[in-house]
């Protein structure tokens, strides 16, 4: 089975969102500190573009920025590894009902060798459907690629 295949990636991903916050809230409050300057302003530029993206319903940056191979976790929605249904799952759902609002000072960047980074920061979402609140923070783990000479999605844990 698939899902099988990439569990321990998503288990190691899980531990190391649900370990910072721990650490966050101890009283020995963990501090991030920025390894990487340009590999932290190259991933939170990225996620700048890609949200706007999202919010705008820009269907064809969203379809640029992530891989053919790609793996999105929700944990309410399960996983998805199909590029195709997961665009038109964004497309029907969000676009123009949903907002993401990032949390201010969030985001934590952590590289991966040469290979890409690992994008850890909280969100919350405004529905514009249901109610206008803004939903509470909650968690998300973008992995994302440098391939010639362009940054994609290739995994991404959604935690709501």
């Amino acid at each position: 089975m698939k899902i099988f295949k990439h569990a321990p990636l998503l288990a190691l991903l899980i531990t190391m969102a649900v370990s910072s916050s721990a650490l966050a809230q101890s009283q020995d409050a963990y501090t991030y500190k920025i390894s990487d300057q340009k590999l932290y302003n190259a991933i939170v530029h990225m996620d700048s573009v890609y949200f706007n993206a999202y919010n705008t319903c820009d269907m064809a940056t969203q379809a640029a920025i992530y891989s053919d191979s790609i793996e999105f976790y929700h944990d309410k929605g399960g996983l998805m590894t199909s590029k195709k249904d997961l665009l038109k799952a964004l497309k029907d759902n969000i676009c123009g009902k949903v907002t993401r609002v990032l949390v201010p000072g969030s985001i934590e960047v952590y590289p991966i060798g040469t290979w890409g980074a690992v994008e850890i920061g909280l969100h919350r979402f405004i529905n514009h459907v249901e109610s206008e609140t803004p939903s509470k923070p909650d968690k998300f783990i973008v992995i994302w690629r440098f391939r010639d000479n362009k940054w994609q999605i290739t995994r991404v844990v959604s935690l709501h």
